[in-house]
């Protein structure tokens, strides 16, 4: 036997153990033994009787509990055994709340003693009411999206996507009479962070713990959010690597994208928003970082959360709402699909860490050593890290131009537009072209702009370069 979430042992009584006993009351119980050691060696106490009879009375007083108090002895030495049951309400201490934590005594404060009282009323954090919102200051952009993916999910009526953005709401368990609940905030709202603080994505591209190259922010709601962050990752910060089976061409990412996605949906699902810390994911070379602010099920542990297991969402309600679009299922499915997708895709399975108030997901990994042909039509992507002067992968990959990028190489030989080098390629959309295509032939130093201290002036235009004029007459060559 030995000290546990349910068993502490002390040499002598000290009155500050009442904060023991309302940490015991606060979480499973458990009982503080009073006269063992911590070596669990029986030492006796000398005033055993005396405290059997006041400590019944004065934890009753100070804490509002009843406890047993039972008197052991053992080779001849009092003890005592003072067992605290678990209590449904809230227990303090002097206007302190404690709770047992392991084998440790935590005072609750900020963020945690609000999740501690919520929970002690049957509450979540996410159905919270908040004063003075109402569904006409929502987003209708919002709502038009979860039409979308509720038609296409089949999990919500088609009569109440029909209806009222307030019968959607209803339907979801976003309001409480007059008042919109947090979860309402989060998925409908167009800036979310008005009403929860960090309510955020953080990306980073680190070269080493150390060296951040480029970051960006997602803001928005929470649908928005999945969306915009999983397109970042894939079109800006992971390379797609290019191999060939016979002739044909082979792209695919080091980790696999449905797996990512999920381990994405799962953190702003299960994230706790009363931190105020963003969701931050890590990108390097060979691995990606996904960490948030929130905690295992009260008893569980990472091997249990990779077991079957039944779904406890930490936000109910949002959970509820992703579930209703489509983006997550409700039976606790999660790591069974990252499994398959990972073991589909080749890479091995993520490793999870949680600590007592966040989670980590990382997706490790080795770059692969490919050598391309000199003409496959295509470029590996992100190529922020490359060597500018050689035109080659840091992890050995020699790098091609596609038809549009010696396109766009011999328009450039006299200053030209944004538009008229997307015109090239018939794409519309601005920002994946400028990561997707044009960003690789500005850090080769191929492309340079016309005002480079302006990056986004209107009046922007792109001409080749000395460096490109070479690629170009070594290619006709």
């Amino acid at each position: 036997m030995s000290e546990n979430q349910q068993i502490e042992w002390k040499e002598s009584w000290h009155d500050e153990y009442f904060k023991w006993f309302c940490g015991f009351a606060n979480a499973q119980g458990g009982t503080l033994v009073v006269g063992r050691d911590d070596k669990g060696v029986i030492v006796g106490v000398e005033n055993a009787l005396k405290l059997l009879e006041v400590l019944p009375n004065r934890i009753r007083d100070l804490l509002g509990i009843l406890v047993d108090v039972n008197l052991k002895s053992e080779d001849g030495k009092d003890y005592l055994e003072i067992v605290v049951p678990a209590y449904p309400s809230p227990i303090n201490y002097r206007g302190h709340y404690y709770h047992r934590s392991g084998s440790t005594n935590q005072e609750l404060k900020g963020s945690a003693l609000d999740r501690f009282l919520l929970a002690k009323i049957g509450r979540h954090w996410d159905d919270v009411p908040v004063p003075n919102v109402t569904v006409h200051d929502l987003d209708p952009a919002a709502f038009k999206h979860f039409r979308k993916a509720g038609a296409r999910s089949g999990r919500v009526d088609a009569a109440i996507l029909q209806d009222s953005n307030a019968v959607i709401l209803d339907n979801l368990q976003l309001r409480e009479n007059a008042y919109l609940r947090r979860a309402a905030m989060l998925l409908f709202h167009e800036t979310p962070e008005r009403f929860v603080p960090g309510a955020y994505v953080k990306i980073g591209f680190f070269r080493n713990d150390a060296d951040l190259a480029y970051q960006d922010e997602v803001h928005g709601n929470l649908f928005l959010q999945a969306e915009k962050t999983l397109d970042l990752l894939l079109t800006k910060y992971m390379k797609a690597y290019i191999s060939y089976e016979g002739i044909q061409r082979v792209e695919q990412f080091l980790f696999p994208p449905d797996a990512m996605r999920e381990v994405l949906l799962n953190a702003l699902v299960h994230r706790d928003y009363s931190t105020g810390v963003p969701i931050q994911i890590r990108v390097y070379e060979d691995r990606i970082r996904f960490s948030n602010d929130g905690r295992l099920p009260d008893g569980w542990t990472v091997d249990r959360l990779l077991q079957s297991h039944q779904s406890k969402p930490y936000n109910p309600l949002l959970a509820g709402a992703f579930f209703r679009s489509g983006d997550i299922e409700s039976w606790g499915r999660g790591i069974d699909k990252i499994r398959g997708a990972c073991s589909e895709h080749g890479s091995e399975f993520p490793v999870f860490h949680a600590e007592s108030t966040s989670m980590t997901v990382e997706f490790l990994g080795e770059v692969p050593e490919v050598i391309m042909p000199n003409d496959p039509p295509g470029l590996v992507g992100g190529l922020a890290d490359g060597d500018a002067e050689s035109g080659v992968h840091p992890a050995g990959t020699k790098l091609a131009l596609s038809r549009h990028q010696v396109e766009i190489l011999h328009k450039c030989q006299h200053a030209s537009t944004l538009l008229d080098l997307m015109a090239i390629t018939g794409r519309s959309d601005r920002t994946k072209f400028r990561h997707q295509v044009l960003s690789a032939l500005l850090e080769f130093r191929w492309l340079e702009m016309t005002i480079p201290d302006k990056p986004r002036s209107s009046n922007q235009k792109y001409q080749l370069t000395a460096k490109g004029r070479t690629l170009l007459e070594d290619r006709e060559a």
